[in-house]
């Protein structure tokens, strides 16, 4: 067996901060810190924040008044913020600085009347997040056939925003859609897609052209996780998304397989060489790292707690 080990894959910048902001808060303001929803879509990470004291929440009547209270990566809508203010919540944002980007550009929109076309995943905490910041402007695109049943009063005033964990070519199929229908349609300069889930995509459909089985490395409710295993099933090799080594079924294999190994942005290396050590120890698998591209990217902590960064 070889292993194809994609490169970029794991955590993207955005996860990295929100994961050192709630590191960092625990250790300036002692447990509990509480954070609205998960701080990432990664069962591993939520149940170690567990372990060290962070309390996950989806209502803030659970946060006592005047507690520490963090925002995850997928951000919020102003309602919450509201509330937060309201309860006098001490609070950390870590709101993934891509998905901030999204939500400044609705606001821009909807303050100039335009109807805002978002295109996403209906109950996916950022795309909760965008809608709330002009709920009376945005209307929700999920699919093809969402383009071909929507309605809008002024398509001289249409603009479109995507969530920014969606598949590539899902995304830009609804957007050609969107452009056929509604010419004067616009949109960000570049799709809001995130530079890390591009990367990530970019790497599995590369790899999976060599591979006979892919892995995917991530939670089931990581929409960029699903997205990966779905671009490898795109392209006819048989994908498995697995939260880690334990999901492993060792009835995929016979042992001469070359198996692509990549991870959504929320998972962490750590479970991704568990797998690859599974794999070795079962079938003498060889590892070889394949990069298509190197990031750098790194975002700063919030302002709260940029002094705790090592």
């Amino acid at each position: 067996m070889q292993i194809l080990l994609a490169g970029p894959r794991g955590f993207c910048a955005g996860v990295n901060m929100a994961i050192e902001s709630l590191q960092s808060a625990i250790r300036l303001f002692g447990t509990p810190v509480y954070v609205y929803h998960e701080i990432v879509h990664n069962k591993w990470v939520v149940e170690r924040f567990r372990r060290l004291g962070a309390v996950f929440v989806d209502d803030l009547a659970e946060v006592p008044l005047g507690g520490h209270l963090l925002y995850s990566a997928h951000g919020v809508s102003p309602a919450v913020r509201r509330v937060a203010a309201q309860r006098r919540l001490q609070v950390v944002d870590a709101t993934c600085p891509l998905v901030t980007k999204v939500h400044k550009e609705a606001i821009r929109y909807a303050r100039s009347d335009y109807t805002v076309v978002l295109i996403g995943h209906d109950g996916h905490d950022e795309v909760l997040g965008t809608m709330g910041e002009a709920p009376g402007s945005i209307v929700l695109v999920q699919t093809p056939a969402d383009v071909d049943r929507l309605e809008v009063d002024n398509a001289e005033k249409l603009a479109y925003l995507t969530q920014t964990t969606l598949s590539l070519d899902d995304a830009r199929e609804i957007i050609d859609l969107l452009r056929r229908r509604y010419p004067n349609i616009v949109g960000p300069r570049r799709d809001d897609i995130c530079f890390a889930t591009q990367n990530r995509q970019r790497a599995v459909q590369t790899l999976s052209r060599d591979a006979d089985v892919v892995l995917v490395v991530g939670s089931a409710n990581s929409s960029n996780s699903q997205r990966l295993a779905e671009l490898a099933r795109a392209g006819g090799v048989p994908s498995h998304l697995i939260d880690g080594p334990s999901d492993i079924d060792l009835g995929w294999f016979s042992g001469d397989e070359t198996v692509s190994i990549t991870a959504g942005a929320s998972a962490p290396e750590t479970v991704v060489q568990q797998c690859v050590d599974l794999l070795r120890r079962q079938f003498g698998a060889t590892v070889q790292t394949r990069t298509i591209c190197e990031e750098q990217v790194r975002f700063t902590l919030p302002e709260p707690l940029r002094e705790e960064r090592p």
